[in-house]
């Protein structure tokens, strides 16, 4: 069992064999990916089902958002949960909750006892929000206490890798199910995945039960972040890397390929924007699978700084280029740059976070990059407006080099040396 003042990997003597971390991690990534599933389900159906419910569109928007405001409140004292009840119920129950969701959507279709649709689709979407908490952070939680420094960047890519593919594949499956079938059957089908995932975690998920005699109180979060300057450091670029991608990009994208008639395959705006980000997507995952074993062969800060470079060119490209070569390059290393920097960054966290506090400090990640993600559409568009969209794209790059200056001077790499003093695969 390890020590609360010290990182999780300190005392090897209960280390997880390479089989045992495999089984627990591969797990996780069937959760996140079709907990992201029941997420992304709700995008390309809920804004077509306002008006066929008569929701007003300021409340389809307030829908789609709440579940990453609640999150974004919910997330450290999730953690603190987890903290003090170990991973296993708290994360199962996240996933049952995450599973029942989109059966409150069809609840939505024909509310009862006078409750509107709009009433039934804010719970339960706010709901989303406070079970995915306890599923991202409780996923960092499990693979932080179950790796060591020598082999947790690989596996947090591969959690990762499971998290950036459930959502999109969420929004491809809602769509078409929803075209073939209806509104109805899409939720059926992303209820149904969320609640195997619970399944798969309720049959192969530890407990990990960290002493927690030395761990943080909840509201001394707060003065921990402020005492160790490198956990504001890593969540000061995870918001960067978040506002810029999720925020920024997402909500600005469409806007760019009407602007410079960037088309597709015969697409408008919209479809070739989608296949834009589609690329970017497809980037994201590849270098969330591959960017792990080199981040503990290399150490963290050798793979983010560059992997910030390569996010910040992106941005560059897609400003100073505005082709359909140039705009799908760009986005592709935008999204490889995320994928490359984001992995590495919370495996580090990992490295520092004292045993008894890596939930909470998991939490405090979750919303900087929440934060950013919430932030990002409401700074674009009047931005956009004032120094047009390859003005701000450069902004962005700049904002970048900003972030990349903040890990190189303040992220200490030891990684690396951690990595060829503590053993690692079986």
């Amino acid at each position: 069992m390890t020590d609360t003042n010290t990182p999780p990997d300190a005392d090897l003597d209960d280390a997880y064999t390479e089989s045992e971390v495999r089984t627990v991690v591969l797990s996780l990534v069937a959760g996140v990916f079709f907990g992201g599933m029941g997420g992304g389900v709700a995008f390309p159906t809920i804004p077509a089902l306002g008006s066929v419910l008569g929701i007003a569109p300021f409340l389809v928007g307030a829908i789609l958002s709440i579940n990453r405001f609640t999150r974004l409140l919910m997330s450290t004292p999730a953690g603190d949960v987890l903290d003090r009840l170990g991973t296993r119920r708290p994360m199962i129950a996240g996933f049952v909750v995450q599973g029942l969701v989109p059966f409150g959507y069809l609840v939505g279709l024909n509310p009862p006892l006078g409750l509107s649709s709009a009433t039934v689709f804010l719970v339960s979407r706010a709901a989303w929000g406070i079970g995915s908490a306890f599923v991202f952070v409780g996923a960092f939680s499990t693979v932080t206490h179950v790796t060591t420094s020598a082999n947790r960047g690989r596996w947090v890519g591969y959690m990762r890798g499971g998290q950036s593919l459930g959502f999109p594949t969420g929004l491809v499956v809602g769509g078409v199910v929803t075209e073939l079938y209806g509104y109805g059957e899409a939720f059926a089908v992303a209820g149904a995945a969320g609640l195997f995932a619970a399944a798969v975690a309720y049959r192969v998920l530890p407990n990990v039960s960290p002493e927690t005699a030395g761990g943080s109180r909840l509201r001394d979060v707060p003065a921990l972040v402020r005492a160790d300057p490198r956990i504001g450091a890593v969540g000061t670029v995870n918001f960067t890397i978040r506002f810029l991608y999720a925020g920024v990009l997402l909500s600005t994208v469409v806007l760019y390929t009407d602007e410079h008639d960037i088309s597709l395959g015969g697409l408008a705006g919209a479809g070739s924007s989608g296949v834009v980000m589609a690329v970017s997507v497809v980037a994201l995952s590849a270098s969330n699978l591959a960017v792990g074993r080199l981040s503990d062969s290399m150490g963290r800060t050798t793979t983010v700084v560059p992997g910030l470079a390569v996010f910040g060119t992106g941005f560059a490209l897609v400003a100073l280029v505005p082709t359909v070569p140039g705009v799908v390059a760009g986005v592709a290393l935008v999204g490889a740059g995320a994928g490359l920097a984001g992995p590495p960054l919370l495996a580090y966290l990992g490295d520092i976070a004292p045993g008894g506090d890596v939930g909470k400090l998991g939490g405090v990640y979750n919303v900087f990059g929440d934060l950013g993600s919430t932030l990002g559409p409401l700074v674009a568009l009047p931005l956009a407006a004032e120094i047009g969209l390859s003005g701000e794209y450069l902004a962005c790059a700049g904002l970048v080099v900003v972030a990349g200056v903040v890990a190189a001077t303040t992220l200490r790499d030891d990684s690396a040396t951690d990595a060829a003093a503590v053993p690692g695969d079986d």
